[in-house]
């Protein structure tokens, strides 16, 4: 049983425990010194974490892993490139360049984030269109139907072709549209090079196609530019990406730079 202490008592006793307090401080036992340097390491971690997600969704730093075709992709994406690296100097951008094709294969394998593809983009992918261009015909200027102001492709069917590598998607639209109308084309050369397929069809070895764009960027003095018709062939550059995949914060900085198709 506590006995009553009168106020100066209680006072004095008070003071007493204060300045003890005072000379001994509380101190952590040995296990709670390594709770407490554990708790100030997580804190730290956590403070790390979260500047380095804000800089991500800032855009501060980061990468754009991007997947261009050769044909077309100086004309449509430099200008991209530029804006893109003077807005966020900190985000790398790794570029790798193929055909259609062999970039439909490494975006579907999560190699990239973005692939420039030519439509119709295969449904498993989203994409936006990026330009819509009519296929024009190269033809030697010293080939009668250079002259011609369009042609039916039905009149090219006994000339021989310069056509793209295999992997390349421009050549599907040419040789599908050829079937649609009856004939089988004789491929004289293949290659990867637009300049050097120019060349060729300067000098004489067979025809060539091009999207229009790229044709009038590349005039040659040996090589005439034609339109197409019967039918008419159509190229559409579109950015895809896996639907439903996780678009990055990067990934989508460049989609919002790319104009609408026209």
């Amino acid at each position: 049983m506590v006995e009553h202490c009168p106020p100066s008592a209680w006072n004095r006793v008070r003071h007493r425990v204060e300045y003890a307090r005072d000379v001994h401080p509380p101190r952590l036992t040995p296990a709670g010194e390594i709770v407490h340097r554990r708790a100030l390491t997580l804190l730290a971690e956590q403070d790390d974490l979260l500047a380095e997600l804000n800089a991500l969704r800032g855009l501060q730093r980061g990468e754009l892993r991007l997947g261009l075709p050769p044909i077309g992709s100086s004309q449509l994406f430099a200008p991209v490139f530029a804006t893109f690296r003077a807005r966020y100097p900190g985000i790398d951008i790794r570029l790798v360049e193929h055909g259609s094709k062999r970039l439909e294969e490494v975006l579907r394998a999560g190699e990239i984030d973005l692939a420039g593809l030519l439509a119709p983009v295969p449904a498993e992918f989203d994409f936006k269109l990026v330009r819509q261009e009519p296929i024009v015909v190269l033809i030697a200027a010293s080939h009668p139907l250079s002259q011609a102001s369009e042609l039916e492709l039905a009149q090219l069917s006994a000339l021989p072709f310069v056509l793209f590598e295999s992997g390349f998607a421009l050549n599907p639209i040419i040789l599908e549209a050829c079937q649609q109308v009856g004939f089988t084309p004789h491929v004289a050369a293949r290659t990867s090079q637009i300049d050097f397929m120019i060349e060729l069809v300067a000098a004489g070895l067979g025809i060539g196609f091009l999207p229009r764009m790229m044709a009038e960027q590349r005039r040659h003095s040996g090589v005439r530019t034609v339109g197409l018709t019967a039918p008419a062939l159509t190229w559409h550059m579109a950015l895809a990406w896996r639907r439903g995949a996780y678009l990055s914060h990067a990934a989508q900085a460049w989609l919002d730079l790319i104009e609408p198709a026209r």
